[in-house]
């Protein structure tokens, strides 16, 4: 899905806002701003002092002033290279330093984005953004602005010398200047659009890729790799076909510009003859003409390349813009400290829709006191996860109130009530990282002794200890080097050393071993105790020692009570899924 953008082909708001963030390093900026200008007069001088070099020794064959000026000009030289040095140096490190503040800036709002910013946003996409985008960004200032600037000011120079010098010849030589310029606004606004283009399929590559990566192994185990391969290559041909568009342009452009250019030069030579012939100017102001038309002309046709490079900074700094611009985050942050809260939950008439319309929660109401260990069963959809990202706060409430310990969450800190909320969730993620940091997620104040005796009491010290490395084993990408019924307990113990006010276990059991099973239901037991606790089970032997048991049924609660009062109700919704549930456990 491509993105839409101003259209313009340059956006001066975009162009100062990222100028903007120059304002830190104002002392390299201008440092680098001094030697662009600087070196755009020295530079101007170089052709007119050969010019003068040519006609003093064709003229009076004087050694000695040859040396002067061949003198003048290693020193014109040197200054142009401690100029250049200090105007790249300069320029970079800048560039560098403003599109590190950017893309710091970018991953710090993506950080605080709610949940449904990721439900419909590529995650390729994002990747996109803050890496190759904002690396675009980077030559705005390195390739873009300096050096336009640098070149502008070298031209400016040049015509001006050139006007002072022989303004008839300088009129001759600017003859041919209004067709390279419309040629080179012209290629401006064409480029543009590639250009976006090209960022679009970039994405759309990334996103793609990403997804296929991910999902592998499902890609495998229904045999779509010859599929995805035809997908992928439609994909490949789009990128492809946008890069060659912006080929052509530029095939276009260039010969155009250079045959523009070679006609001023033999506009100079011709009418610059004549001028010879009539006393009217010297050997030498023709070629330093020639030399100065080639410094006026070459900038003017790489100005069109780097205009470019300005121009995908701006389309980039515009997408970076809109990801910086984008207010999902939670609108309410109260300022509670949640820290010595002790657990009591309470929903009252809560309504939540993920698509407007469409309410997942119709209304429910439910308490969980402290201490409790409190189970929510239903069919898929009936709404136990949504419970979950509404506690959290990764959704915000249509109507209604959540309450803990009698306040609504939305005036507590976030973080701070996160900081009190463990949730195991039954797809656990973990980090290419050892299973320590893992555990901790490099938390300072969580130390390995910590951690070794949280395990113990768990019960999975014993299973992390045969482990090539124990507690320092990396376990690879999303924690591919262990089974999923390892990684929940890696899970578990995550959870428990953050020692939580609230406990939250989501189908933790549901796709694990009879051996796994049995160990994460001790690590259960031993986790739950004394701390608020809701469990959502699809297996409903593993909550029957749950203090309430909440059934939902399409976004409703239809039943509550304890196992052994549900059990009893007959036609009840419980009794049903549970005689049905063991009936199969029968069977198989």
């Amino acid at each position: 899905m491509s993105e839409k953008i101003s259209g313009k082909a340059f956006d001066i708001k975009i162009f100062l806002r990222l100028m903007s963030y120059a304002k830190r390093y104002k002392l390299r900026f201008f440092i680098a701003a001094i030697s662009t200008i600087t070196l755009a007069f020295v530079s101007a001088v170089n052709p007119y002092i050969v010019g003068e070099t040519v006609n003093d020794f064709v003229n009076n064959q004087d050694v000695e002033k040859l040396i002067y000026y061949i003198q003048i000009l290693l020193t014109i030289v040197f200054a142009e290279v401690i100029l250049q040095f200090m105007f790249i140096y300069y320029a970079n490190w800048v560039g560098q330093h403003i599109i590190r503040d950017i893309r710091a800036k970018v991953f710090r709002n993506i950080q605080r984005f709610k949940m449904s910013y990721f439900d419909t946003t590529s995650v390729g996409r994002l990747v996109t953004r803050v890496v190759s985008d904002i690396e675009t960004i980077a030559n705005f200032f390195t390739q873009g602005v300096f050096m336009i600037v640098s070149d502008i000011l070298k031209m400016l120079v040049v015509i001006v010398v050139m006007f002072a010098m022989n303004w008839r010849l300088a009129l001759v030589a600017l003859s041919v200047l209004p067709i390279l310029v419309y040629a080179t606004k012209v290629f401006q606004v064409a480029i543009k659009a590639t250009f976006q283009d090209v960022r679009n399929e970039i994405a759309n590559l990334n996103g793609f890729v990403q997804e296929r990566v991910t999902g592998m192994k499902i890609l495998q185990l229904f045999t779509r790799e010859n599929i995805e391969y035809q997908n992928f290559k439609e994909i490949n041909n789009k990128h492809k076909k946008a890069h060659v568009k912006t080929v052509w342009y530029y095939s276009i452009f260039f010969p155009i510009a250079e045959i523009v250019s070679s006609i001023a030069i033999g506009l100079i030579v011709w009418y610059g003859g004549h001028q010879i012939l009539d006393g009217f100017t010297t050997l030498g102001g023709v070629i330093a003409f020639i030399k100065m038309s080639q410094m006026l002309f070459r900038p003017l046709r790489q100005i069109a390349d780097k205009f470019n490079q300005l121009q995908m900074g701006i389309v980039s700094g515009e997408r970076v813009f809109k990801v910086i611009d984008t207010e999902s985050f939670i609108k309410k942050e109260g300022s509670i400290d949640a820290s010595t809260i002790q657990g009591d939950l309470d929903f009252k008439q809560v309504r939540f829709s993920y698509i407007r319309g469409e309410e997942v929660l119709k209304g429910i109401s439910l308490q969980v006191k402290k201490g409790q260990t409190v189970a929510i069963v239903g069919a898929t959809g009936a709404g136990k996860s949504t419970i979950i990202n509404l506690i959290n706060r990764f959704y915000e409430l249509d109507s209604g109130v959540i309450s803990v310990d009698a306040i609504p969450v939305e005036d507590y800190e976030l973080s701070s009530l996160r900081n009190q909320i463990a949730i195991v969730l039954q797809d656990v993620f973990l980090f290419s990282d050892s299973i320590f940091n893992n555990i901790t997620l490099k938390n300072p104040q969580i130390s390995l002794e910590e951690v070794k005796e949280a395990s113990k009491k768990i019960g999975i010290h014993n299973f992390i200890m045969t482990l090539p490395g124990g507690y320092h084993y990396n376990v690879k990408e999303r924690g591919v080097m262990l089974s999923s019924g390892q990684r929940q307990l890696i899970a578990f113990l995550r959870a428990y050393v953050s020692s939580p006010r609230i406990l939250i276990l989501d189908e933790a059991t549901s796709s694990v071993d009879s051996h796994a099973e049995q160990m994460i239901q001790f690590a259960t037991d031993t986790i739950t105790k004394g701390r608020t606790s809701i469990v959502i089970a699809h297996r409903l032997a593993t909550i029957k020692k749950a203090d309430k048991i909440i059934v939902m049924d399409k976004g409703v609660i239809v039943e509550e009570g304890t196992h052994k009062e549900l059990i009893k109700k007959k036609d009840g919704y419980y009794k049903n899924l549970y005689d049905k549930q063991f009936s199969l456990e029968l069977a198989s």
